[in-house]
């Protein structure tokens, strides 16, 4: 639904040329919610901004629904962004119109019929759960009831795609969840594509397909969100999930790690059937060793749950052998961080 080849984007700024995207290419298939990620300034905003040209790219291909926009005339890019929906951080409704009337702007602008405006808007009021705010202004809403509104508006010319530019940032976290859910029933039910750009983590564990991570203009990984969050492919993607796990071990512990010592000191990734599985259990039976559990929890990725551990072994060296051996046999990730003295 969304293809874009080797685009990038610059700028002249102060006498210099900044490069904001480089060469950056993502597929975006029908019916996905794709997430981009990155630190502030990486070019994400660019980047979406990119898709129905707000931004024009320097140079590459912008592909939707089949169409390159870059290629097209005034009239037919207009024509085409009539597919593309958008919505921002800040809900840009007009102050002086009502819910419903924000609603039919869109379709006012394309020339609908007073008939389809009438039935549309109820349509999307119902789906955006607005239907005692037909007759609000914006001034009476929450800011979650905006940003209903704006979506709403976005999807009044039967948008195909969904741009979302940091349109939960501003939202406090129960009005977020409520805002994810929506934006998932309406994927679901309605099989639009949604591209979103965030830098809540969350946002993209919650709903997203997959994700890509932006550095500096860069493009340094496109993953799954399963893999991302249980096994990412860059440095950078590590640092992210490190730093939302918080799943480190405590400064009594990582005092006494050594490269080597009298007991492996473990962190363990358990995921789909293996976090129902009772595998350090099992470990402690068939290898006599005992397990002592520093930290666990549990978290659902998108369709998946993933279990993290940080345990330490505690046995005989060659008993001790044996069990890392079988554990790195099982469908679990393993890894040493370290070793304790037993006379610590």
């Amino acid at each position: 639904m969304i293809t874009l080849n080797n685009i990038s984007k610059t700028f002249q700024q102060g006498g210099r040329t900044v490069t904001a995207l480089n060469n950056i290419t993502l597929n975006v298939a029908a019916g996905e919610i794709y997430g981009v990620v990155g630190e502030s300034g990486a070019g994400k905003s660019t980047l979406i901004r990119c898709v129905n040209l707000l931004e024009r790219p320097s140079q590459g291909e912008v592909i939707v629904d089949g169409q390159d926009l870059t290629k097209l005339s005034t009239a037919a890019l207009f024509k085409a962004r009539h597919n593309i929906g958008m919505i921002f951080q800040h809900f840009n409704l007009l102050s002086g119109r009502t819910v419903a009337e924000n609603i039919a702007l869109p379709l006012e602008l394309i020339g609908a019929s007073k008939a389809h405006i009438r039935e549309k808007v109820q349509n999307l009021i119902d789906l955006t759960g607005l239907s005692e705010k037909a007759n609000y202004f914006p001034s009476q809403l929450s800011g979650g009831q905006k940003q209903r509104v704006a979506i709403a508006r976005a999807l009044a010319s039967e948008s195909k795609v969904l741009l979302s530019d940091e349109a939960t940032s501003a939202l406090d976290p129960k009005t977020t969840d409520a805002i994810l859910s929506l934006l998932k029933e309406i994927n679901q039910k309605l099989g639009v594509t949604i591209l979103l750009i965030t830098h809540e983590m969350e946002v993209v564990k919650k709903i997203c397909d997959k994700v890509a991570l932006l550095d500096r203009g860069e493009l340094v990984e496109n993953n799954t969100v399963e893999g991302f969050f249980t096994a990412p492919q860059s440095e950078l993607g590590k640092h992210f999930v490190e730093q939302i796990q918080k799943f480190d071990l405590p400064e009594s512990y990582s005092q006494r790690l050594r490269p080597n010592g009298d007991y492996p000191v473990l962190k363990l990734l358990f995921q789909g059937a293996a976090v129902d599985e009772p595998v350090l259990s099992s470990l402690a039976r068939q290898f006599d060793v005992n397990v002592s559990i520093i930290q666990a929890k549990v978290e659902h990725i998108a369709t998946i749950t993933a279990g993290f551990m940080i345990a330490e072994l505690i046995g005989e060296k060659e008993k001790i052998s044996r069990a890392l051996n079988w554990l790195h046999s099982q469908p679990l990730k393993t890894e040493i961080l370290g070793y304790v003295s037993a006379n610590d």
